[in-house]
């Protein structure tokens, strides 16, 4: 079962993300901001990252930022109510695989999740 790891500080969007990937059987676990997220990534070794980029302490950015410098590759979808080009393409250039807008689509989501999860394997 592979797990995925959603690091946003909205509890109602963690919430809602993790209800969409349940059904397909994935092990999900949560963090509130970035640095959590780092903590997580080294103790539970997620086979993928959902990330907000507008959070406290570490920002999603800050997060794809330290997972390079450590040359740690999990693959991380952005997930963000933030839709400048800007943003996306600093997303992409960090090492971001895919970049959904908030409120995301269960179907998109799911699809997004399940092509990293099966591009990993």
């Amino acid at each position: 079962m592979a797990l995925v790891l959603i690091i946003d500080d909205a509890a109602f969007s963690r919430r809602m993300i993790r209800k969409f990937l349940q059904g397909d059987g994935y092990e999900i676990i949560e963090a509130t901001n970035g640095r959590e997220g780092l903590e997580m990534v080294h103790n539970h070794k997620p086979n993928c990252v959902l990330a907000d980029l507008l959070m406290p302490d570490m920002n999603g950015f800050e997060f794809l930022e330290a997972l390079q410098e450590e040359g740690l590759k999990i693959p991380t979808i952005i997930i963000s109510a933030d839709i400048q080009e800007g943003s996306r393409n600093q997303s992409y250039n960090l090492g971001a695989v895919n970049f959904i807008n908030k409120p995301p689509k269960a179907n998109e989501l799911r699809e997004a999740v399940q092509q990293v999860i099966s591009l990993k394997e």
